[in-house]
């Protein structure tokens, strides 16, 4: 399992000396992107980075978890990002907070969790899998961060449950959310019977007793010539 701490990405930041929404502006126009570096007892600090570094992170297999340096002033120290903010329409990043990690204290990260194999409920007895939970918040030291929580399903069957406590961890992690939260089920394929509506049965039956009446009205209609020639004779 990769922890987020085997990354080695790092990132060169610039103090910036000034705050405010025209300087980010100026930023980003410059190609860098501001940001703010906070955390272990220190003062926050204004910086600018590249963004090309932020969404390395952001899209490796560790993502936001990933554990860095970043090089400030000629001084690393490690880092992580806790929040960043998108341009809504092409994507574009627009500021990145970075927070300072000791290394040696726990931190509280949340973490995806991944089904792997195919359960026999859906294998063997025709169930679609529910994932109901896919994220899960634990408790853990920076290098031990896991990528993510996998767990095997293949014996998963109908009526039954895979909780949170039924996830492996290796000792190494603090499970924070509640152990007996549903994590996956598997679950039958409804058929969807539509009924239909009153208007369209009351029209149905009316539609079926109409060809009686009009048949009837025929044969009145018919035997009334026959009755009157008769009379003639």
């Amino acid at each position: 399992m990769a922890t987020a701490a085997s990354n080695t990405n790092s990132i060169q930041a610039t103090v910036r000396e000034a705050d405010g929404k025209n300087v980010a502006r100026r930023v980003r126009r410059s190609g860098k992107l501001p940001g703010t570096l906070y955390g272990a007892g220190a003062a926050p600090v204004s910086i600018s980075v590249d963004p090309r570094q932020v969404t390395a992170i952001l899209r490796s297999a560790t993502g936001h978890n990933t554990i860095f340096d970043v090089e400030l002033d000629g001084s690393a120290t490690k880092a992580m990002i806790v929040d960043w903010q998108h341009e809504p329409i092409k994507g574009h990043l627009l500021h990145v907070d970075l927070k300072r990690i000791a290394m040696d204290k726990m931190l509280t990260v949340r973490v995806p969790i991944v089904l792997k194999g195919e359960a026999a409920g859906v294998k063997l007895q025709g169930g679609i899998m529910e994932q109901v939970l896919r994220e899960i918040e634990i408790e853990c030291l920076p290098a031990d961060i896991p990528a993510n929580v996998i767990v095997d399903v293949s014996e998963l069957v109908f009526g039954q449950v895979l909780r949170v406590k039924d996830l492996p961890h290796g000792g190494k992690l603090a499970f924070l959310t509640d152990e007996e939260q549903p994590v996956a089920h598997v679950v039958a394929v409804k058929e969807v019977v539509e009924a239909a509506p009153a208007e369209a049965v009351v029209e149905a039956a009316a539609a079926t007793s109409e060809p009686e009446v009009i048949k009837k009205g025929k044969q009145e209609t018919d035997a009334a010539p026959a009755a009157e020639g008769k009379g003639k004779k």
